[in-house]
């Protein structure tokens, strides 16, 4: 098991301070997914900006959910409403709705595939162009089920996850399951007045080793972070626990 902590390397602004659920990033751009009915929608903006530069609404009905690169779209779930959105990333016009078969919370891609999570325990391996299932791995920490998986990014060989409710990510090997990783992703300039719904939610990869973007709903900074050695620390599956 590997310990991190986080390096701030830059505090940027978060336009219009989204319900995020997904976070992607390339090239000076950064594509987000915010949710929440009626409100629901998949933003564009350049990192550092202000304000967003465009902005495509979902249907009212949709809970907007985690995205990823699908080639050269952008795929976007929704949470309860079973169906899947693929995008063009440069005119956030959409292309595509399909079918999805479980809740969707987290999706990232692998290259050859993409992985999802639903909340649970599991991550469903998918085809990258219907999202059709082909397996499911169960994620566990010291043979602990891992629950409440929820927005995942690739990165270094690793699915890194945020837990719903827990400042902390999870590196996992995807073909095992195995939590390898744990990194202490408590950021000190995030400071929501009690509120039970502004927590972390929305991680992508930069180009830097060990690089991420972090962000969670309706926080005021995107963080600019980079991985660093941390202390060990006794009993890790607990700090994957809600609640704990």
């Amino acid at each position: 098991m590997r310990f991190h902590r986080l390096k701030v390397l830059r505090r940027l602004p978060h336009p219009a301070r989204g319900f995020t659920q997904g976070l992607l990033f390339s090239g000076g751009t950064v594509w987000e997914s915010s949710g929440l009915y009626e409100q629901s929608a998949l933003r564009r903006y350049q990192l550092g900006a202000a304000q967003c530069e465009a902005c495509a609404p979902l249907p009212p009905e949709l809970f907007a959910e985690g995205i990823c690169w699908a080639g050269e779209a952008i795929w976007q779930l929704t949470w309860q409403e079973r169906t899947a959105l693929r995008w063009h990333p440069g005119t956030l016009e959409l292309l595509e709705t399909i079918p999805y078969n479980r809740e969707g919370w987290g999706i990232c891609s692998t290259g050859d595939h993409v992985l999802t999570s639903d909340g649970s325990s599991e991550l469903v391996r998918r085809d990258p162009r219907t999202l059709a299932p082909l397996e499911v791995v169960g994620v566990r920490c010291e043979g602990e089920r891992v629950g409440g998986l929820n927005d995942l990014e690739w990165s270094g060989g690793r699915v890194w996850a945020n837990v719903i409710g827990r400042p902390y990510l999870a590196g996992i090997d995807p073909a095992s399951g195995e939590v390898t990783d744990i990194a202490d992703a408590r950021l000190g300039h995030e400071h929501h007045g009690g509120d039970p719904q502004a927590v972390l939610n929305g991680i992508a990869a930069m180009a830097g080793a060990g690089e991420f973007l972090l962000t969670g709903k309706g926080w005021r900074f995107l963080h600019h972070v980079q991985l660093a050695e941390g202390r060990p620390r006794r009993h890790p599956a607990r700090l994957l626990t809600p609640g704990y």
